[in-house]
């Protein structure tokens, strides 16, 4: 199943929140200059696209992501910005295109990394940066480590991220830019927050079925997913009104030696 097969809309709710202003920190923790030409890898509906184009002008900035209905949401959200259908492991770009490439929260879902670091090298100019972000899963990311223990609690075989995803932790994405030969790698941590009005609002992003968590939650048989979502609201203190979630990333980037 493809969980990304969704609309914007939905997105925003369940993981947009924190990618949004995610974007803003990871452009600057990249050092995106401006002048610059710029390629959103795996843009979803185009949170990382947008700063971009604010940044950069809309001309000066790509993107592309397997998702039809991402690909027409960017593409109809922001005129002016190239927004292409393609795989991280085969970009639709021409060799040194681009003086950075971003991803984020893009490489945990890549099939073969290898593949795509390398097409990173090839997109990127020699002296360019790429530069990618990932949850760290084990503890950062409230939204989903809560989930995930309140899921664990009822169901000892529910697949964690922080178990089943790579590149959450430290030192990993600074070692796959390393391998694929991008020098001068350096990481940082990035932290933002997203406040929910209700419990309600928070579990209803999990229905929506995007990413793993929602996969996981949706297919869940109804007695199970009520038992999770009592364990999630006791863990979250029982909230009755609003509350604040915490996201950490782990962030790298390096620069082409070309």
């Amino acid at each position: 199943m493809n969980s990304f097969l969704t609309t914007g809309h939905a997105y925003d709710g369940y993981m947009g929140r924190y990618s949004r202003p995610l974007a803003t920190l990871f452009a600057d923790s990249a050092g995106v200059a401006p002048g610059w030409s710029a390629l959103d890898v795996g843009c979803g509906p185009g949170a990382l696209t947008r700063v971009l184009a604010d940044r950069l002008g809309p001309e000066r900035v790509s993107a592309a992501d397997p998702s039809p209905p991402f690909v027409a949401e960017c593409a109809a959200a922001l005129p002016g910005v190239t927004v292409r259908a393609g795989r991280a492991e085969d970009l639709p770009f021409g060799d040194a295109a681009f003086d950075c490439a971003l991803a984020q929260l893009v490489i945990h879902f890549v099939a073969d990394p290898h593949a795509f670091g390398r097409e990173l090298r090839r997109v990127v100019r020699p002296g360019g940066v790429a530069a990618a972000c990932v949850w760290d899963f084990a503890g950062g990311m409230q939204m989903l480590r809560l989930f995930w223990d309140a899921a664990l609690t009822i169901d000892p075989s529910a697949p964690d991220e922080a178990r089943t995803l790579k590149f959450g932790r430290d030192g990993e994405i600074a070692a796959w830019l390393a391998a694929a030969g991008f020098t001068g790698v350096t990481e940082t941590v990035l932290s933002v927050s997203s406040t929910y009005a209700s419990f309600d609002e928070l579990w209803n992003g999990y229905l929506a079925g995007i990413g793993p968590a929602g996969v996981y939650c949706v297919g869940l048989p109804d007695d199970q997913r009520t038992a999770v979502r009592a364990e999630l609201f006791r863990r979250l203190g029982s909230p009755t009104g609003s509350f604040t979630l915490s996201a950490l990333a782990r962030s790298a980037s390096g620069r082409n030696p070309g």
